[in-house]
Parts: structure tokens; C-alpha cells; sequence
């Protein structure tokens, strides 16, 4: 029962970006970012995008620091990966 955070290395809007996840359920992810004060727009199907600048905030409320590879096949082992939809060829 975590909540994961990535690095800020993903480019985006002109700023870096982290993704927040958790390993348990979207209910949980949900109440943390709440606690966070991420707004409801920062969810995208099964993250939450934070800005580098909240990163270390994130941290301190107890997101556990993790690589972005090990952040997705965590999210992925719980069930919650939703990739993007992709159209059948």
C-alpha cells in the first residue's frame, strides 16, 4: 500500500513532469493528490502529472521515490495500467 512517484524528467508545457501513482486503488491516488492539492485536471487515466516543482512536496507527504520503469510495472502488476487507447489496424 504506496503511493509512487517518478523523477521529474518528463518534458511537457514548457516545464518537467513526474507521474503519481498507487498501487493499491485510484481511490487512494485520488485522496493524495488531494492532500497534495493536485488539481483534478492533473489525472490521466492512471496518474496524476506533477510538476517538478512539487515533486519534493509529493516526497515529504510520503510518496515513495521510484524509477519510471519500476512505477509502471507496479501499476501494472495492481491492475490499474490503462494505456491509451489505440484504434484495431
Amino acid at each position: 500500500m504506496a503511493v509512487y512517484i517518478d523523477p521529474p524528467t518528463w518534458p511537457g508545457h514548457g516545464r518537467y513532469w513526474s507521474h503519481l501513482v498507487s498501487d493499491v486503488s485510484y481511490a487512494e491516488l485520488h485522496a493524495f493528490a488531494e492532500r497534495l492539492g493536485a488539481p483534478p485536471r492533473a489525472f490521466e487515466r492512471d496518474h496524476y502529472d506533477i510538476p517538478a516543482h512539487r515533486y519534493r512536496d509529493a516526497v515529504r507527504l510520503g510518496a515513495v521515490e521510484i524509477g519510471s520503469k519500476e512505477l509502471v510495472a507496479r501499476l501494472t502488476a495492481a491492475g490499474l495500467r490503462r494505456r491509451k487507447y489505440q484504434a484495431p489496424r
